[in-house]
């Protein structure tokens, strides 16, 4: 691995984080609804579950789930049916005035664990990784696990980077929009509107 490989890797790694994706649309609405730390702890269990992706697929494991066709289909249909279930908790809320508590009192545990969850669910993640750490592999320098699982760790400090700055900015925002009563009404029909909108895309999505 040379300079020039992770720089390479790590610009097109941030690109890809940018790009509107499950892990990032999941972390937005939860930052408008209840602040930024909430956004934050979402993005560590998001970040929890890209470990364990990353480790799968270092060592083969997310492979072995592609190639079986049940393994993966159970998987990727429970991610979704849990995603439209949180849909369906914010739509049942959706005439609720949001007014932020303070953040000290909110579940923190429970907004981590939801993001680990919605990562480990979605058996595309590993499946991405398959195909894109390979791309910056040098395989003449051996040690192919190894370098894989330095690039893992790369892609998960800038995706814990990005999503928290995302989170900063989209919890001032919903700071701004809970002043207005309207708005802050339907601040919750959005956040189900993006869970079901991820959550499809991960249910009709193609293998």
């Amino acid at each position: 691995m040379d300079f020039l490989s992770i720089l390479s890797f790590l610009s097109a790694a941030i690109i890809l984080t940018l790009m509107p994706g499950p892990d990032n649309l999941f972390t937005l609405p939860q930052s408008l609804a209840k602040g930024k730390k909430a956004g934050i702890f979402t993005t560590l269990g998001l970040c929890t579950g890209l470990l364990v992706h990353i480790t799968a697929a270092t060592i083969g494991i997310s492979a072995l789930i592609y190639q079986s066709a049940f393994a993966f289909t159970v998987v990727k249909y429970a991610g979704a049916a849990y995603l439209l279930f949180l849909a369906y908790k914010s739509f049942k809320e959706k005439d609720t005035d949001l007014i932020l508590k303070n953040e000290d009192t909110l579940d923190y545990k429970s907004l981590y664990k939801k993001g680990v969850i919605m990562n480990l669910l979605n058996p595309k993640v590993s499946l991405f990784f398959l195909a894109f750490f390979p791309q910056f592999i040098n395989y003449e320098n051996g040690h192919v696990s190894l370098q894989m699982l330095v690039y893992g760790i790369l892609f998960l400090i800038q995706t814990l980077v990005i999503f928290s700055l995302i989170s900063i900015f989209a919890g001032k925002v919903g700071t701004f929009l809970r002043k207005n009563p309207t708005i802050s009404k339907k601040i919750n029909y959005i956040q189900g509107s993006l869970f079901t909108l991820i959550g499809l895309k991960i249910a009709f999505s193609k293998e």
